[in-house]
Formats: structure tokens, sequence, C-alpha cells
């Protein structure tokens, strides 16, 4: 309200020349108690009352006095289009509504009395306008349980006028309202069933407060046919909005839903999490606005509100993820687009999960191949067996450089426990956790080794797998690799392979994108890679790649004080495998450490199984040895004990056939042992199948 609605308008005004006394004769005549004082201009200069006529004549002053000499200089004035409010708190008695035309009314504390009672009245009906005109019951009760408010529904249905119960008491007229309890506990009582006149009701209860004090209690009531319908509706409507959630929450895609103008209305917790983006960035906004400022690259739901039919792109984000979005757009019974309906896939996911698995895939064959391997030898547990200073000392550094993520080259002759020396710095290592997966590099062929490292994509050969396949370097992802028998590594391989500990990154076979591993790779050769190098048949930058911190696992002949304890070990795992109950004489056992061990612990593991295996005693005794190693002892291997006469061919035979098998215990390959015997290669084939001699 305005105060050009509750003024005065064209007030009585002084000149600032006139006389007190014609001042007060005005104020008679024009039954006012004060008016503004004007100049020439109709500008406000001033106000004089009745209280500066009281104050001059309790003081006995002039009353010819001119009223400028006495009225009040400061006046706060108004502007008529100014509210109401602003004027409120008035102070004074009246207060000059001024305008670019100067005074055009007054303000006294009678015309904000008529105001306020014209208001209250206004407010009055209009809130009894609304109390009669809700369908809903109403029925309100003060401090006492007098009945004050009662509308025309509850006239309507409870059967009785207001003027009926006004000021009576609810308890009398409507036992079961339960009002009166809500006056005196002050709770409120929110959807309440009750029964009024053999009718229920379903009633919403709550305090009336003023000043943090009850003063009463209302009631809203509604009948319950009516609500039960709205309720089973509402439920629903409810458990088919909850099912919605639930599907749309589950969704392992995200979901993105636009109305038909394409303004956002959901999306699901999984469209945040693929994208990278909170969902308050898009609710609400159109989908042209959200591409516009670069939350993502292009709208799939613009293009099919413009195409209307599906559409698939590849979609980025701000954050930089990159996914598939794909729209369809869904119509109503006039064939307009009302709902757009977005999946979204992260692709960089997917491609991990198709990694994913192809590492378990690959890492299932490679376990599979290796417990077929384990079970065709034994099941032991601890399989170092270590009795010797050196062997001590070794592992000792080992331990300690399993800590380390540094590249290891171990060396050795063959049999010396190279493998498990490695399998050792992989158990104490960070990545004990992580797959630890061992190639030899001798014995896997030529043309298939780089595929078997590195792994291939779907094309790359014939035969290739359409999926493609993870190689070793994937399938030991976060843990440690052992390339055994490096020196056999292929001269071509060896650059991929120095690339791999430069750049931490391989590319398959038939690819091109770099593939980033995260693999400890410890090597393992019993040849002489310095000499390999210097004849040009090992890559000098990768030899020192690799011979980072080199580690050299010292022969049986260096460490035969091992050999009784590792005896022990390896006839009580045989024991076990075959279920026997074997045992070793003295003697044996002064012979197994006066001989020297070429094929090193794994000639003596070899050993320990032959024997086990074919004597039918159950103590091994020196007759079950075979006479290299007893002659060992003589500081020949040739000599034969002769306990009598013999045929010459026999003896010969024997001598033959005993240096056959210290051969191809000392050495790799037949063209070795030729070298050695001064024979041709073919004839040691021949009379090595001749007395059943092999590896």
């Amino acid at each position: 309200m305005k105060l050009r609605d509750v003024m005065t308008p064209d007030p009585v005004t002084l000149r600032p020349e006139q006389t007190c006394r014609e001042a007060a004769a005005v104020f008679i005549n024009s039954q006012v108690d004060g008016a503004p004082v004007v100049d020439e201009n109709n500008r406000v200069i001033g106000l004089f009352t009745k209280t500066h006529l009281f104050r001059m004549i309790s003081r006995e002053m002039d009353m010819s006095l001119p009223v400028s000499e006495v009225m009040t200089r400061e006046v706060k004035t108004w502007h008529p289009d100014e509210d109401l409010e602003e004027v409120l708190n008035l102070e004074l008695g009246r207060l000059p509504v001024v305008d670019e035309n100067g005074v055009v009314g007054i303000i006294t504390r009678g015309n904000l009395l008529q105001a306020f009672f014209e208001l209250y009245r206004n407010v009055s009906v209009e809130l009894d306008t609304i109390i009669n005109s809700t369908y809903n019951l109403i029925v309100s009760v003060d401090k006492q349980g007098r009945i004050r408010v009662f509308n025309k529904s509850a006239e309507k249905f409870l059967g009785r006028t207001a003027e009926e119960v006004q000021g009576k008491n609810v308890v009398e007229m409507f036992p079961t309202s339960g009002l009166i309890d809500v006056v005196q506990t002050g709770k409120i009582e929110p959807v309440q069933k009750i029964e009024l006149n053999n009718r229920y009701y379903i009633s919403n209860r709550s305090p009336i407060m003023k000043d943090g004090e009850i003063i009463g209690a209302v009631a809203v009531l509604q009948d319950i046919s009516e609500l039960e319908n709205i309720s089973r509706e509402l439920q629903y409507v409810k458990e088919l909005n909850e099912e919605l959630d639930a599907i749309i929450e589950s969704s392992f895609d995200g979901l993105y839903i636009a109305d038909g103008n394409g303004t956002t209305l959901r999306l699901n917790k999984a469209f945040e999490r693929i994208t990278g983006i909170d969902g308050k960035e898009f609710l609400g906004r159109n989908v042209d606005d959200i591409a516009r400022d670069g939350i993502v690259s292009e709208s799939v739901s613009s293009l099919v509100l413009k195409r209307k039919e599906p559409v698939t792109i590849i979609q980025e984000t701000k954050t930089g993820k990159t996914t598939l979005a794909t729209g369809n757009p869904v119509f109503d019974k006039n064939g307009n687009i009302f709902r757009v309906v977005c999946n979204v896939r992260d692709i960089t996911e997917l491609n991990m999960l198709k990694q994913e698995l192809e590492q378990v895939r690959g890492l299932s064959e490679h376990y599979e191949t290796q417990l077929h391997t384990l079970r065709l030898q034994y099941a032991g547990s601890d399989k170092l067996v270590i009795n010797s200073a050196k062997m001590r000392d070794l592992m000792g550094t080992v331990i300690r450089l399993a800590q380390v993520d540094s590249t290891i080259l171990i060396t050795g002759e063959s049999g010396t426990g190279k493998e498990l020396i490695a399998e050792t710095i992989h158990k104490y290592s960070a990545r004990k956790e992580e797959p630890f997966i061992k190639v030899n590099c001798g014995a896997i062929p030529e043309n298939l080794l780089e595929s078997e490292l590195f792994g291939y994509e779907f094309g790359a050969f014939t035969g290739a797998r359409r999926e493609g396949k993870a190689g070793y370097f994937e399938l030991a992802k976060k843990g440690t690799l052992f390339l055994d028998e490096i020196g056999d590594l292929p001269f071509n391989l060896q650059v991929k392979l120095l690339r791999v500990l430069q750049n931490k990154e391989i590319v398959r076979v038939g690819g091109s994108k770099p593939l980033e591993v995260d693999v400890r790779i410890v090597a393992g050769t019993n040849r002489n890679l310095l000499e390999m190098v210097r004849n040009k048949e090992f890559r000098e930058d990768l030899y020192y790649r690799l011979n980072v911190v080199p580690i050299h696992v010292p022969p049986l002949r260096d460490r035969k004080e091992e050999i009784p304890a590792l005896v022990a070990h390896f006839l009580h795992l045989f024991n076990r495998k075959y279920r026997l109950r074997k045992s070793i004489s003295p003697e044996v056992i002064d012979i197994f450490m006066g001989y020297d061990w070429p094929g090193n612990v794994r000639e003596l593991e070899n050993l320990i199984e032959r024997l086990v295996v074919i004597t039918p005693r159950d103590i091994l005794t020196r007759e079950d040895l075979p006479s290299h190693l007893v002659n060992a002892n003589r500081g020949n291997a040739a000599e034969v004990t002769v306990t009598g006469i013999i045929p010459l061919r026999e003896a010969v035979e024997s001598v033959e056939r005993q240096i056959l098998e210290k051969a191809y215990a000392k050495y790799r390959t037949t063209r070795q042992m030729a070298r050695e015997l001064k024979i041709d290669a073919s004839t040691i084939v021949r009379k090595a199948a001749r007395y059943g001699i092999s590896r």
C-alpha cells in the first residue's frame, strides 16, 4: 500500500509570516492539530502544531510572533509513492507528503489507524474466505478447548453449523478429535486416522504457538475414502519411481535423460563416475549450453533432437575422459520427441577391461602350464637348502636387493638354482602379491618368442586370435618377469628388450600404440655375456642395462658342505612323492662329497630321484651308484673296478657308457661333447641312443 492511498490530500498549510495567533485560528476553523509551513513555491520549510501553541502559552510568549520563529524547521517529508510500511513508526503526529509540485498531502496517526483497520478487515475477510473455501475440514480450539474456527467443509461433513459449535468445548461436541491432547502435549500429530460422527478421517493436528506459548490447536481433516484412493495412487507412483531409480542407478553405463526441449532432467551416479563431472553442472541446463561451455565436446542429445533418430558419437569431457555416447529419442502419441535417453560408456575403461581379461587369460594359461610342470616334479615347500657361508651371504644380499626395484642379472652354471634365486627376490619384494612369470628364452622357438614376450593384435599373423593376446610383459603387470637363458635371446629382440628397459613400454606385434608396463626384470644366464659382447653376439647397451646388480650363484663344487643337507632334502622329497622310505648310507655321502657335480644341484636332484625309483632296497649303497660317480674319487671317470675276468667287449662298452654319461652331465650340446671326446657328434648321438643315455 502506498502513502497516496491513505494520506489526507490538499492539507491546510501555513505561511512563515503568519502570526501564531492566526495559526491558532486556522487550527480551530479547519479542526486540525498542525500544518506544514510552506514558502511561496509550496515547498515545506517547517511544521507548526498545537504543541508549539501550548508551549508558547506556558511560557507566556507573544502570540503575535510569526510562525517561522517558533516552527520546527527540520521536517521529514515523504513521497506519495513510498510504501506505507516506511512510516509505521511515526514519531511526529503528522508527516507532510510532497512531490515535485510541493505539498500534496499529510499523514496523521488517524490516517494510519484507518489504513490499519481497513487492512485488518481485508485480511480477516480474505482469511475467512480461504478457510471456508478449503475442501478439507478445518477445526481449531483455544487453550481451554473451546471451538474457535469451524469452516464450511466441517459444517458439511460433520452436520453442524458454526453457530452451533463455536464457543463449545470440543470434547463435548467431538470426543474423538484429540485436539485437547495436542494442546496439552504440544506435539504435532500428522496423518492420524480418527472417527467423527461414524465417519473416518485422516487428520493433521498441530499446536498453535504465539510468543513461544501454546494458545490452542488446529486440525485439518480429509475424508479417508478419497485419501485412500489418492494414497494408493501415490504409493503406486512412489514404488514406480523407486523402481525406476533403482534401475537407473544400478546401470553400469551412464544414463542421461533430457526433455523434448533439450533440458537436462536427470542422470545417474555412473554418468558422474564415467565423465568425472558433477551432475549439478548438467541438471536443469540445456544440452546446447552444456556443449557451448565446453563441458562436453559435442552433445549427442542435441543431435538426436535435430535428426529425430538414434545417434552414436565419441564424446570428450572437460575432465579428459573419452566416452561412447548413444542417444535415443522417445516419441509421444503425436510423434513429437518428449524425452531423449543417452547411454554413456567409458571407452578407456572398456579397453582396460579388455587388457585385464587378456592378462587373466594369459595368466591362467601360464599357471596351468606351471601347475602341470609342478605336478610332474614335486610338491615341496622350501626349495632352497642353504648350509654354507657362501650361500648364506648370497641370500642375505638377495633379500636386501629384493627391497629395491633394480634390474638384476643372475649368473651361474646350469643347475645351480638361478630360478629359485629369482623366485626368492620376488617373494621378498613389494611385488610379492603380484604375478611372477618365468620365461626360458632358449626354450621358445625364435619365430614365436616375440609374440610370447610382447603379445599381438588381431590380424598380426595367420592364426592370431580375434581378440589378440597379452604377452608375458603384460601378464607380469606390477609383478616380476624372470628372463632365463637371456644369452639365447635373438639379436633383433635384444633391441626391443632394451626399449622396454629404457621406456617402460611395449608395442604388441601388429600393433602401433605403445602400452605402459610396470614390471621388474630379473635375467638369468649360464653363459659369459661379456665375452658374447666382445664377439658381437650380445648387445653391449643391453648387457649394461641388465647388469645393474649382478648376482653370481656358485657351483655345487664350491659349496660341497651343502651336499649332505641337499641329499637329505631331496631324499625326503622323493620319499614323500613316491610314498617310499628309502635312506642313504654314509659311504654314499662320502662319494658325493668327492664328486665335482658338473650338473650342479640339478644333477644331484636327478640322481637322488633315479636312485630312489630304481633301487629295490630301502638303503642306498655304493653298489647302487653309477660307475662314473664311484670312479670319480680316483680322479678318472674311465677307470673300471674289475672283480673278475669279463669279456673285453663288455669292458669296453662299460667304459664307453661311463664316459658318455659324464659328458652328458657336464656339457650342454653334442657339439661340445664331440670336441672334448675327439669324435663326431653323430657318433655321440648314436652311442647315447644305444646305451639309453639322455638329458
